[in-house]
């Protein structure tokens, strides 16, 4: 749950999770109030979009996303050529997502 919840504080661009949960907590009217979204995530949650126009997702549905990005061995046929792995090349989201997170996919 630590990491998830590290991981969510990075990807909330990215999730439906709210960034700036000062503000919706600002227009609250007390403590015992429904809680209140930002216009950030409001905005969000009726667009399915980020300001940079990308898919908004769910934490679990950006994770399946993410795992789409796979590093393969290759073996040639030839017996002198020598393996080598491709990486998948990232969607525009996938790449977003990992310079979130301070990831370098190509490791």
């Amino acid at each position: 749950y630590y990491v998830e919840w590290h991981m969510r504080r990075a990807l909330a661009p990215l999730l439906f999770d709210d960034e700036h949960p000062q503000e919706g907590e600002a227009r609250r009217a007390s403590v015992v109030a429904p809680a209140q979204r930002s216009s950030g995530a409001l905005e969000k949650a009726l667009t399915k979009r980020t300001k940079e126009g990308l898919t908004v997702h769910s934490f679990q549905s950006l994770l399946r996303d993410l795992a789409t990005v796979t590093k393969n061995r290759v073996r040639p046929r030839a017996l002198a050529a020598a393996p080598f792995e491709v990486i998948a090349t990232p969607t525009a989201l996938q790449r977003r997502a990992f310079e979130l997170l301070g990831v370098d996919y190509r490791m």
